[in-house]
């Protein structure tokens, strides 16, 4: 026998192979409430803790975060999060004042988080797309995004993709992890849209 005609032989045909199913990835996108806070924590703190996507160095604790929800909720801001069918929010993003000014009240800093099993699976253009959208309907004029440098690529890009343009830069700005990081700023204009 030719090795060829063995390594045929020693393979299953397709038709016979078994097929491993891929669980069915499904989320809804929704308004935040109160009872989702804990799991928005938990989400944040794992890249607070162990990632240095964000600049911060100690999680925000359950106080600090009704905090935030009340805040825009006064302000009628969007916080949203996603969620799988069996209720397990897999991911949060919003949209918080850039500045306390007044005269910057229409421009917002937004912050997308997804728990570490959902990335990867369109989860992160999902959250962006629907949060740019709640905005534009709060009101909002611009969005700014505040990346990150290290490893930034693959969020760069879909911030690009989405219409964001970069604005600045930033070198050295932030300390963690035994390390010097800086910061991407990205920015889009929000306009309505027409119904």
């Amino acid at each position: 026998m030719l090795p060829e005609e063995y390594d045929k032989r020693r393979s299953l045909p397709r038709h016979l192979r078994p097929v491993r199913a891929e669980p069915e990835f499904s989320f809804v996108i929704r308004p935040a409430t109160v009872r989702d806070i804990a799991a928005v924590r938990a989400i944040h703190a794992h890249y607070v803790l162990n990632s240095s996507v964000t600049l911060e160095d100690r999680p925000k604790t359950l106080l600090e975060w009704r905090r935030t929800f009340d805040g825009l909720e006064r302000l009628r801001l969007p916080f949203l999060v996603a969620e799988s069918g069996t209720k397990t929010v897999l991911g949060y993003a919003l949209a918080e004042p850039w500045k306390p000014r007044s005269a910057y009240r229409t421009i917002v800093e937004h912050s997308i988080f997804l728990a570490p099993a959902s990335t990867g699976r369109g989860l992160g253009k999902a959250l962006l797309v629907a949060l740019v959208d709640a905005a534009t309907d709060a009101g909002c004029k611009e969005m700014i995004a505040v990346i990150a440098d290290e490893k930034a690529e693959a969020s760069v890009a879909l911030h690009e993709r989405l219409g964001f343009r970069e604005t600045g830069r930033m070198g050295k700005v932030g300390f963690k992890f035994d390390r010097w990081l800086g910061t991407i700023t990205m920015t889009r204009r929000l306009k309505k849209r027409r119904r």
